[in-house]
């Protein structure tokens, strides 16, 4: 790795790790992985939201695609796929065109997956 390479070209995209405890509102401009704990909103709009295993989030997510692996309580709003994962938990409710649900992951909460006519979404 060049040291005078600009920050942007050396990682792939913004990271909280497990041993941050956040409260407030996230936004992020670029794909964005969560391992810790976050207590608010969360705003990816037009990238990436990863929520990875082990990881503790309440609060309500607006991102393109919102992939979870860990426990979020609030809703979720994607403008193409929410993929929740065997580990994964959500008690709140999903909207999004897409929904995956792997074999072992929770849901507590309406789910609303399709297209709708009409219909705009706010990522």
């Amino acid at each position: 790795m060049n040291p005078q390479s600009p920050v942007s070209e050396r990682r792939s995209n913004a990271w909280i790790g497990k041993a941050l405890h956040l409260e407030g509102r996230v936004i992020s401009d670029e794909d964005l992985t969560i391992d810790g704990e976050i207590e608010g909103s969360i705003e990816v709009a037009g990238h990436d939201l990863t929520i990875g295993p082990g990881a503790s989030v309440k609060a309500d997510l607006a991102a393109k695609t919102i992939t979870i692996s860990g426990s979020v309580t609030g809703n979720l709003q994607a403008s193409e796929t929410v993929d929740l994962q065997a580990t994964g938990s959500v008690t709140g409710n999903i909207r999004a065109p897409r929904f995956a649900m792997a074999e072992g992951a929770t849901v507590m909460g309406k789910v609303e997956a399709g297209n709708w006519p009409n219909s705009r979404m706010s990522t």
